[in-house]
C-alpha cells in the first residue's frame, strides 16, 4: 500500500509548528476520526512547507529520521490493512 511507504503527520495540538524528518509525507489533520482530508505534501528544495488545509507548518530537520517529528507525538503510523479471509 503506497500509504504505508509516505509519512504520515498529525497535529492534535494545535501547535503552530512541527519539525520533521521527511521532505515528501501526508498531513492528517488531527488523527481519526477528527482528521482532514491526507494532503500529500512535497517540500522540494523549500525547508518547510504549509499545509493548504489546517495551517500546520512543516519544517524540515535533517537531524530526524523521515517518520520522526518534534515533538514526537505528531509522527502517525497508520494500522496496517486487515487482509480478508
Amino acid at each position: 500500500m503506497a500509504d504505508a511507504a509516505v509519512p504520515h503527520f498529525a497535529n492534535d495540538g494545535g501547535i503552530d509548528k512541527i519539525r520533521i524528518g521527511a521532505r515528501e509525507f501526508m498531513c492528517i489533520g488531527a488523527r481519526p476520526p477528527f482528521d482532514h482530508p491526507h494532503v500529500y505534501l512535497d517540500m522540494g528544495g523549500d525547508e518547510e512547507k504549509l499545509c493548504p488545509w489546517c495551517g500546520t507548518l512543516y519544517v524540515h530537520d535533517a537531524s530526524l529520521k523521515a517518520t520522526e517529528s518534534v515533538p514526537a507525538e505528531a509522527a502517525w503510523h497508520p494500522a496496517p490493512a486487515v487482509a480478508a479471509e
